[in-house]
């Protein structure tokens, strides 16, 4: 299969400025991500879109290719990612001549993942026909147990009231976090629909300890931490 990953990485961040170059690692963050990608053999290209000159060195540097740069449009706080993803797909039809077969997104927020969590989205995409594939993990909180939601008039309720009272979180119906970790896709599916869940979606899960989302400064320590664990068990064995 045609399969092609890109990276979408904006140079602005709100949450953690700065966030897809600074060191993770002593890395630029956005290098684990088009690592990951270089990894699987399945995959044929490794893309990047950003708006940033600066990422733009950095992903070439590390081996990803950087065709196009994203117009600022797209490139927003506010700029649904799934435009970013239409304006890729719509490169690669217009310089090919066709849209690849499957396309992967590595985000950069998501540096803990293993490889073989990508190969594992692709082997689900592959086998189950869906037009999407995500990564979950167990969440933490249950929109039917502990997660509440305020009301017109003031007061909070759960946000997804079970028909009957449950007492522990473990009777609740089973929870999962949608993480960042990869997504796959079918490149006809981005083109013609406007989401994710208005197809065919699969998952594929993941640990907690490698399904961490950057997205702050606090995101940003606890991966450090999680980072720091890792190589210590690694040196240790």
């Amino acid at each position: 299969m045609n399969v092609v990953a890109i990276i979408f990485a904006r140079g602005g961040s709100k949450g953690l400025p700065g966030k897809n170059i600074r060191l993770f690692g002593g890395k630029p963050l956005i290098t684990w991500s088009i690592k990951h990608a270089l990894d699987i053999k399945r995959i044929n290209r490794v893309l990047v879109s950003t708006d940033s000159d600066e990422i733009a060195a950095i992903a070439l540097k590390n081996g990803a290719e950087v065709p196009f740069m994203r117009p600022a449009e797209l490139a927003g706080d506010d700029s649904p990612e799934w435009l970013a993803w239409r304006h890729a797909l719509n490169y690669l039809r217009e310089t090919t001549g066709e849209l690849p077969e499957v396309m992967v997104s590595v985000p950069t927020t998501a540096p803990l993942r293993f490889p073989q969590d990508i190969e594992n989205c692709l082997d689900e995409y592959e086998k189950s026909g869906a037009d999407v594939v995500i990564t979950v993990t167990h969440a933490h909180r249950s929109p039917y147990f502990n997660m509440v939601k305020t009301n017109a008039d003031g007061t909070v309720g759960l946000i997804n009231p079970p028909n009957t009272a449950i007492a522990r979180r473990q009777d609740a119906p089973i929870a999962y976090d949608m993480v960042t970790v990869c997504y796959v896709v079918k490149p006809e599916f981005v083109m013609t629909h406007d989401s994710i869940f208005e197809g065919r979606v699969r998952s594929v899960h993941v640990p907690t300890e490698r399904a961490i989302d950057i997205d702050t400064m606090l995101d940003f320590q606890i991966a450090e931490h999680l980072l720091h664990l890792r190589s210590k068990n690694n040196a240790n064995n």
